[in-house]
């Protein structure tokens, strides 16, 4: 049925996004917002809302196990949703920082004033997991919340197995999921993830403007009394009004939810595992083209998500980003410098609709500029 979509509608040009979000999306997902006006407090769309939020839950655990809350909005709105809503005045958060995404937890936890401290570790390197618990076993922490991958240099981090630790302390867990759902197979109950957050625009493949929160039902009343600290991103307020009315508090991104409920049909038909083996096919071929240029990549092999990879820049004065970023755009594909502030690196993503042939193709044209200015193995 899908094939026959496409087949039937006029092909849009053709760019394949290598930055870490916004990711590429399918014809047929950006057609989705092609549709007829409607009030979203029409009953017909409030089922639409209803229906994506119960696909969504069972792509991150059981029938029955987890209620997702939609908001408009970005990863790192739903990032904040859980910061402002998920810790009472008595709590005390530990928030791991290894990334931009860490530590834009923290920026969030100090502008609510909350009571928090930050355990900082490095980048690009493996979370020491003994330290991580010897910190937590202080008995002074309530809640954890950390990011499972870091965006910033594709470093996964362990986040089941601290989550696992966090559950026997009795403390709860507030992860970002962001770019790791729907790529790695996640089950809240298994990972022993209280709250999570992600976004329509990345893995799901859909268009952005939806940020959603998981939450296990559990985690999610103990929430019910929780100081108001934000009125439109208020995790209960938000949940509560929609199981009441069917629909949001305020004006959701109509068009974005319909092309999120056409990306929910495909990641269904495609298969949360198979779309990890093809990002992960893309990502091979990106490492074969790194290690034929003689590039290096910032994180080691064995620790990286396989989903983002930030690759170190050539230390020659020929070298330019720019010129590099030109080159991909002309051929169709747009590349995304780094992040980190102590490290020269440019990010490649493998995420979204994204072919191996395609990957590929880039990897040749990587190496075609690399050997221009002198770069290779």
């Amino acid at each position: 049925m899908e094939k026959l979509l496409q087949d039937s509608l006029p092909k849009v040009r053709r760019e394949i996004l290598l930055n870490p979000g916004p990711a590429t999306t399918t014809d047929t997902v950006k057609y989705a917002q092609v549709c007829p006006d409607i009030c979203p407090r029409e009953k017909e769309f409030g089922d639409i809302m209803k229906w994506i939020c119960d696909e969504l839950s069972l792509m991150a655990g059981k029938t029955g196990a987890v209620e997702t809350v939609i908001f408009g909005g970005s990863g790192t709105a739903a990032d904040e949703v859980m910061i402002s809503s998920c810790v009472p005045d008595s709590g005390k958060l530990l928030i791991i920082d290894n990334g931009a995404y860490g530590e834009r937890f923290a920026k969030i936890a100090s502008v609510y004033k909350l009571n928090y401290e930050v355990y900082k570790s490095c980048g690009f390197s493996a979370l020491d997991i003994d330290a991580v618990k010897n910190k937590l076993t202080e008995g002074k922490f309530t809640h954890l919340a950390m990011v499972y991958h870091e965006t910033t240099t594709g470093l996964l981090n362990p986040a089941p197995q601290i989550c696992k630790f966090c559950h026997d302390l009795g403390i709860v867990t507030i992860i970002d999921a962001v770019s790791a759902f729907a790529a790695i197979p996640i089950d809240m109950d298994r990972d022993c993830f209280d709250f999570m957050a992600s976004t329509s625009n990345k893995n799901i493949q859909g268009m952005a403007g939806v940020g959603f929160v998981f939450c296990r039902k559990k985690a999610l009343e103990d929430t019910a009394n929780y100081p108001m600290r934000n009125y439109y991103l208020n995790l209960w307020d938000q949940y509560t009004y929609f199981k009441k009315t069917g629909q949001t508090r305020f004006t959701p991104p109509v068009q974005s939810l319909y092309a999120l409920r056409q990306a929910i049909i495909e990641t269904k038909q495609e298969g949360i595992e198979n779309r990890y083996a093809r990002y992960s096919s893309c990502w091979d071929y990106l490492v074969k083209a790194v290690e034929t240029c003689g590039l290096k990549m910032l994180v080691p092999q064995e620790i990286q998500s396989k989903l983002i990879t930030a690759i170190i820049e050539p230390d020659s004065s020929k070298y330019s980003f720019d010129t590099l970023h030109d080159l991909a755009r002309e051929n169709s594909f747009t590349i995304y410098p780094g992040k980190l502030s102590n490290a020269n690196t440019f990010r490649i993503a493998n995420i979204g609709d994204i072919q191996p042939e395609e990957m590929k193709t880039f990897g040749d044209l990587l190496e075609k500029y690399m050997s221009s200015i002198g770069i290779k193995a």
